[in-house]
């Protein structure tokens, strides 16, 4: 499986790019293959679907939109070909924030997103996205946010009550301090 790719872009179609890396031109499907610029050099994370007469790469511009589109093509009755044009226009806050608030009229706005389609993604994801593009740590409060997952809570609420605390701080001191925050 690839992870990304870096070479230069050197065609530019209606839903395709195609980049070349060490003479080879590798077709990669994209949302909007006119954010690329020609003759540049560009990393694009890759996600490569190989099915019984199919083997595409669908590529992305960074990796929380990868993460977002691996996530999606999971759901049930969703697959690359639906989630492309969502991310043409759509972004990935945009779209998460849309199935975290369950809200099916954001989503039905895709192409070929239906009222089932919408509901069966906010099923099978609200609450599980808030990871997306986020490493384990947050700032300066990694050993923090260690300690309160240890504890069984969830890093999206973690992440709530950090404006509030002192890095600073002891460690003892900011767990009691976020405590204090969660608990309200």
């Amino acid at each position: 499986m690839y992870s990304y790719m870096k070479g230069f872009i050197k065609e530019q179609e209606g839903n395709y790019i195609v980049l070349e890396n060490h003479g080879i031109g590798y077709q990669i499907f994209v949302s909007n293959p006119f954010q690329f610029k020609m003759d540049e050099e560009v990393k694009v994370y890759l996600y490569n679907q190989v099915r019984e007469d199919e083997n595409s790469l669908y590529g992305f511009s960074t990796k929380e939109e990868k993460e977002l589109f691996l996530k999606l093509i999971n759901v049930k009755g969703v697959g690359p070909k639906l989630v492309m044009p969502m991310f043409a226009s759509g972004s990935v806050s945009g779209i998460i924030d849309a199935i975290d608030r369950e809200n099916i009229l954001y989503l039905k706005k895709f192409p070929k997103v239906g009222e089932k389609v919408a509901r069966q993604i906010i099923l099978d994801l609200k609450g599980k996205l808030a990871t997306i593009g986020d490493s384990p740590s947050v700032g300066g409060f990694d050993e923090l946010v260690s300690v309160l997952e240890g504890l069984g809570y969830k890093l999206a609420d973690i992440k709530k009550v950090l404006p509030n605390l002192d890095s600073s701080e002891p460690i003892e001191t900011q767990v009691k301090d976020a405590l204090k925050y969660m608990l309200k």
